[in-house]
C-alpha cells in the first residue's frame, strides 16, 4: 500500500526501543532454577550451613568454595532473598452503621468515629 493513504509521521523520525536501554523481555526471578543464585562462601563447611539454608528457602544457588587466605564471602543476595519482608495488610475500619468494636452496641458513628 502506499504511505500516502496511512501516515504515520516520517518514517526516519520513529526510534528504535532498542538503542535506549528498555528491557523488552521479562526480568528473570533470581533463586530460580533457570538463574540460580551466584555465592561464594570461605569453607567447606560454611557451603554445607549456606546449602541448607537455600534448600529450606526453596530456592537454587552455585555455591562457590574460595579458600584463598583474605577471601570473603559473597552471599548477599541470598541474604536479600531469605530477608524480605511481608506486604502490611491494613486493619478494617468498621462501616458507619456497623456496631463499634469497642462493645458498647451503639453505631461506630455514634460512639467511636
Amino acid at each position: 500500500m502506499s504511505d500516502k493513504f496511512f501516515f504515520k509521521g516520517r518514517q526516519d523520525a520513529r526510534q528504535s526501543h532498542i538503542s535506549y536501554g528498555y528491557q523488552t523481555k521479562a526480568s528473570h526471578k533470581p533463586g530460580s532454577q533457570k538463574h540460580p543464585l551466584e555465592l561464594v562462601v570461605t569453607s567447606e563447611a560454611r557451603r554445607q550451613e549456606v546449602a541448607v539454608m537455600v534448600n529450606e528457602a526453596h530456592l537454587y544457588a552455585n555455591i562457590q568454595v574460595n579458600a584463598e587466605p583474605g577471601a570473603s564471602e559473597s552471599i548477599g543476595a541470598l541474604t536479600v532473598l531469605l530477608n524480605k519482608g511481608t506486604p502490611l495488610q491494613a486493619e478494617k475500619k468498621p462501616e458507619r452503621n456497623e456496631p463499634c468494636p469497642c462493645g458498647s452496641g451503639i453505631k461506630y458513628k455514634k460512639c467511636c468515629a
